[in-house]
């Protein structure tokens, strides 16, 4: 028995200018054949897909396809789409005869000319293998899942958890279905409802008993522990995304029982759909938000959710709203914000420690929503920004942003990457040589996983509503492709 693994891992955030490439993905760490079980045995889905299947009693062989990573970021070029529709169908033919595969995908995936690109290349692998070879995907909990990729996978199985501290066990609940199928002949059944509903991500925290996310999650493992069904999920979805199909989604996967799955599909989405207005959240704008922790920095840590820049929702990660705030005050202890920027790590490596950088700052990457900002600052500790990451979206997944630089404005400490990933990780601030838990003030460029690392340690987290490509407020921007109406948009919104 053989069973072959693979991935293709990237967000889309259609407001983002700078174009996905498939340099982004090389970059990242494209791994490809036998390499992938051997590298990627206890990193994320594929780990927990390589560590499930070896513990199987009929120990299948494991076929490694190809691993295509991206960090999240703008609409994929036309070529891009090409090349990894084409790299993934490469590998299935290269791997020869199998009895099924382990997809890890995301699920809001855009190309400049595909809205779904996870749709395409999962109808493109089931065309290639035909109706009888098992499909198991797993998805992104903020995946935006449409018909195609229902019709073309056997099963989809979507995290649970936001903060997503559940990606290696979801691969693992991947693999236990796949058994199901394989061994026990099971043909599993799906149920998918589209919800007309996009959840707020700010709000969207299954680690929060007091919100509306946690009783949902406690809902679908309620449901998963019934007998005979196998998979349960709801896919609250990537709000920054102007496309056709645009919308929440719950999928039940059940043993052949199809009056039981839409049962529970239906009891679910109703539920979500219901409890939608708890899903507002309150905001602060950036120039009241730094005047707060200023005010309260001396007591603590205090952390800004920069949003809108959140380069886990696939902002460029330059805006430039919070650090030109930042630098208006005096702080008795450091306050710590993060820039997306070659060209400036560039200049300070040519110019070195301890002279002065001209600026400007930001608003290159975001020349939509943000403004350069002309300031002075030193030259500090050049480094590279590499760290093997744990904790919401990652287990033992190795991050490198490329070259980097520690700036200095008086206490403000600018940690500037070549890269975008995860500048919230306080890993990242850790490879700078800073302490993020001993900071007054922390900006982290994400709207809710940054919790799963600070909430322990803040005196207060603060919401920040400023410009930028991923806004908390997204239904006040233009969207010209989503389908209507559609709630927050449209209060008259009906399910």
């Amino acid at each position: 028995m053989r069973v072959a693994v693979g991935q293709l891992w990237q967000e889309t955030n259609t407001f983002n200018p700078t174009a996905t490439t498939r340099r982004d993905f090389e970059d990242f760490g494209v791994v490809r054949g036998p390499e992938v079980v051997a590298r990627m045995a206890d990193t994320n889905e594929l780990g927990g897909f390589i560590q499930s299947l070896r513990s199987w009693p009929e120990r299948p062989e494991i076929v490694g396809l190809v691993r295509l990573p991206a960090w999240p970021s703008g609409t994929a070029t036309a070529e891009t789409f090409s090349w990894l529709r084409d790299e993934l169908l490469k590998a299935i033919d290269e791997a020869g005869p199998c009895d099924a595969i382990l997809l890890a995908l995301h699920g809001a995936m855009v190309s400049e000319t595909e809205p779904d690109v996870e749709g395409a290349v999962l109808e493109a692998v089931r065309q290639r293998l035909g109706p009888d070879i098992p499909v198991v995907v797993t998805l992104d909990l903020h995946a935006n899942v449409t018909e195609r990729m229902v019709r073309n996978a056997d099963a989809i199985v979507l995290y649970h958890t936001a903060p997503h501290i559940d990606v290696f066990e979801t691969g693992q609940r991947a693999a236990k279905l796949l058994r199901r199928m394989l061994i026990d002949g099971v043909r599993p059944t799906m149920a998918f409802r589209k919800v007309p509903m996009v959840a707020p991500v700010e709000r969207a925290n299954t680690q929060d008993p007091a919100s509306v996310s946690f009783r949902l999650r406690e809902e679908l493992q309620r449901f998963e522990q019934q007998p005979g069904v196998m998979a349960a999920g709801l896919a609250t979805v990537q709000p920054w995304l102007d496309i056709p199909e645009l919308g929440s989604a719950v999928i039940i996967v059940t043993e052949k029982d199809q009056p039981d799955a839409d049962r529970m599909a239906d009891a679910l989405a109703a539920n979500f759909w219901n409890s939608r207005h708890e899903y507002r959240i309150d905001l602060m704008g950036a120039a009241d938000a730094v005047r707060r922790a200023h005010e309260l920095h001396t007591e603590g840590l205090i952390v800004l959710s920069d949003c809108a820049d959140a380069t886990t929702s696939g902002a460029p990660g330059d805006s430039t709203w919070l650090l030109r705030e930042l630098v208006k005050y005096r702080w008795k202890r450091p306050a710590l914000v993060t820039l997306v920027s070659p060209d400036i790590v560039a200049e300070c490596a040519q110019l070195g420690e301890g002279f002065t950088h001209d600026g400007p700052f930001g608003g290159v990457r975001d020349h939509r929503f943000s403004k350069p900002l002309g300031i002075e600052t030193r030259i500090g500790n050049l480094f590279d920004a590499r760290f093997v990451m744990s904790g919401h979206l990652a287990r033992n997944m190795a991050i490198d942003m490329g070259p980097a630089v520690v700036l200095s404005r008086g206490d403000v400490r600018i940690v500037v990457t070549s890269r975008s990933g995860p500048h919230f990780s306080p890993l990242l601030f850790q490879a700078a040589g800073l302490d993020p838990f001993a900071a007054g003030v922390l900006v982290a460029k994400s709207p809710c996983g940054f919790r799963a690392a600070y909430a322990d340690h803040a005196k207060e987290i603060i919401v920040v509503n400023a410009p930028g490509c991923a806004p908390p407020d997204f239904w006040k921007y233009e969207y010209r492709h989503i389908p209507r109406p559609l709630w927050p948009w449209d209060e008259d919104a009906t399910y």
